[in-house]
């Protein structure tokens, strides 16, 4: 089941950089300057979703109930505060120098907000799950499951607009945009490269994704008890 938290985690929500627009004139360096602005800043919040991310993934399915309880709840957590971060980047940045650009920057940083709400939302479902109850625990797990999904469709509003264009390939070309990778291992007793089961997947997966998750496992049963 844990691993349905990870098919959702590491699908679209993750990518929420790649601005774009068409600037209409040659302001190459002001818009590469925009892009350096907001990655140097963003690194490190790249960084902690892609820790993130691995923990929830590298958390057994069956492991015990208290175990999955506090990896989720510590990466919704770091989730939601990397998204509070990027969009305080990008609002810092000022408004990007290409056609729409203050638009674009109101739009991610409004999305980046709401699933950084959401994420908290999520935690806190986690941290009031019933550990001594197996079933009443599985089944909240389907219900987070199933709020992972609707912050897809979260990402997949606004930020889906602005995945091309000058603005994106001047992010995409920054390092501190790139893909990063987790600095937490795998669980060796994990099926993390396994495929996910196609309800998990989400509907569309954005270019030049900095997520590190390789897929969830395939199995999705109730966790074990203590």
């Amino acid at each position: 089941m844990n691993k349905k938290l990870a098919a959702s985690v590491s699908g679209g929500a993750v990518l929420v950089l790649a601005l774009s627009g068409c600037s209409g004139e040659d302001n190459a360096a002001k818009v590469n300057a925009w892009a350096k602005s907001v990655c140097g800043k963003a690194q490190p919040q790249i960084q902690k979703r892609a820790d993130a991310q691995q923990v929830i993934l590298s958390t057994p399915a069956d492991g015990k109930p208290a175990d999955i309880q506090a990896a989720d709840s510590k990466a919704f957590q770091d989730i939601a505060d990397a998204n509070t971060a990027l969009a305080a980047a990008v609002e810092s940045a000022g408004t990007p120098p290409v056609e729409n650009g203050a638009t674009l920057q109101q739009d991610a940083i409004k999305e980046l907000k709401a699933t950084a709400a959401a994420y908290v939302k999520l935690k806190k479902q986690v941290d009031a799950l019933d550990l001594k109850d197996q079933q009443a625990f599985g089944d909240g797990l389907q219900d987070i499951a199933d709020g992972l999904s609707e912050i897809e469709k979260m990402d997949q509003g606004a930020l889906s607009k602005l995945q091309s264009g000058e603005l994106g390939k001047a992010m995409v070309s920054q390092p501190g945009c790139q893909k990063a990778k987790p600095s937490v291992s795998a669980n060796p007793g994990s099926d993390a490269s396994a495929p996910a089961s196609a309800a998990s997947q989400p509907a569309a997966e954005p270019p030049a994704e900095p997520s590190n998750a390789s897929g969830p496992s395939k199995s999705a049963g109730k966790p074990s008890g203590e």
